[in-house]
């Protein structure tokens, strides 16, 4: 990877820094299977919905599409709302409860290609930071013990105070780069997600890079993204 070209990297969190992806789809899974049974709702959840609906979104845009998809229309209801409401805040909020547990549970470790290759941006000077539609990412990246590693978070709630549209508008990223003084010509933005990388593409960013995590190789391509890896260890400088 010839990193001369750029001068900031903006990185998704789940599934890109760390595998809490992994944790919001089976949060997912487990929330939308319970309300989809419960109310005779067919076909099943599965994780081709994940990919198609939620992935990437922020999480009651990631609700709203899921229940579109099959012809529910719940009302919006609060932030505030219990997770056992039957609101679309309700049903995020039951999605937040149990990734919550889920992370208290079991932790999370950053991979390792990516401490690889964030020591080897801040030895060259490249400026980083954290885009991510979750509301979760302070307490993943202190968990991953990630958190001393970026003074810029761009997360769910930076998004809500600051009236930025989340994934696939290129918003948050284009904020981002903002904070950080970097041109979108001369920033990366490094994502997982379908939204994510159209996000990137729409932005302008100097260049969009895919990881593959399950959504498929050909799929983030075809979404934008101009190089696509499974691994971040791939990005390391030449």
């Amino acid at each position: 990877m010839d990193w001369n070209p750029f001068d900031a990297v903006l990185f998704d969190l789940d599934g890109v820094l760390t595998p809490t992806a992994e944790v919001h789809m089976r949060a997912w899974h487990q929330m939308f299977s319970t309300y989809f049974v419960d109310h005779d709702v067919a076909p099943a959840y599965s994780s081709a919905d994940y990919f198609s609906y939620v992935d990437g979104r922020p999480r009651y845009d990631g609700v709203r599409t899921a229940l579109a998809s099959r012809g529910i229309e719940l009302p919006e209801g609060d932030a505030t709302d219990e997770p056992a409401a039957e609101t679309v805040s309700g049903l995020g909020n039951a999605k937040n409860a149990l990734f919550d547990r889920m992370l208290k549970r079991d932790g999370v470790v950053a991979f390792s290609g990516t401490l690889d290759l964030l020591d080897a941006l801040v030895e060259r000077g490249v400026a980083v930071a954290v885009v991510s539609s979750s509301r979760n990412a302070r307490a993943v990246l202190l968990a991953a013990n990630l958190a001393d590693r970026f003074k810029v978070v761009v997360d769910g709630e930076v998004a809500r105070l600051e009236g930025l549209q989340g994934k696939p508008s290129p918003e948050t990223f284009e904020y981002a780069a903002a904070v950080l003084g970097v041109p979108a010509a001369r920033a990366v933005v490094i994502e997982d997600a379908v939204t994510g990388v159209a996000a990137g593409r729409a932005g302008g960013f100097g260049l969009v890079i895919g990881v593959d995590r399950g959504a498929g190789a050909q799929t983030l391509r075809e979404a934008g993204a101009d190089v696509v890896v499974s691994d971040l260890a791939e990005l390391m400088p030449a």
